[in-house]
């Protein structure tokens, strides 16, 4: 079997946001402390021994953040477009880190986003 590392990173943000279409109290503008976790596997370690530093993980995410915190995300592309959902931003989220980070031996494995401590959405790819 071929080795395969996953280092993960949490880190946070505050946004608002609203729901097009939808029937419900989340039509209306409200906000989230969103927690973002970012899960990166590599095949291989490089010569310090790591499959990537923690440190460049996390600023390729703050990247993203900084353009969402205390935002409405409904005013920022793509979600001036389709809703922004927990759904939509894990999928914004690893297709973002997948064009930063990945390499030939690193690969964004998975993106989970926590829109309450008790509801979040992993988006992934095969």
């Amino acid at each position: 079997m071929a080795p395969r590392y996953t280092m993960t990173i949490v880190t946070d943000f505050a946004a608002a946001h609203y729901l097009r279409d939808y029937e419900g109290v989340c039509n209306r503008l409200h906000g989230h402390n969103w927690k973002v976790e970012v899960h990166v596997q590599a095949s291989a370690l490089d010569r310090v021994g790591m499959g990537m530093d923690f440190k460049d993980i996390k600023d390729a995410t703050r990247g993203l953040l900084g353009g969402l915190d205390h935002y409405n995300l409904n005013d920022i592309a793509p979600f001036d477009q389709i809703n922004p959902t927990a759904e939509n931003i894990a999928a914004f989220f690893y297709s973002k880190l997948s064009d930063v980070l990945n390499s030939d031996v690193v690969k964004v494995s998975a993106v989970t986003i926590w829109e309450t401590d008790r509801a979040c959405v992993t988006y992934t790819e095969d």
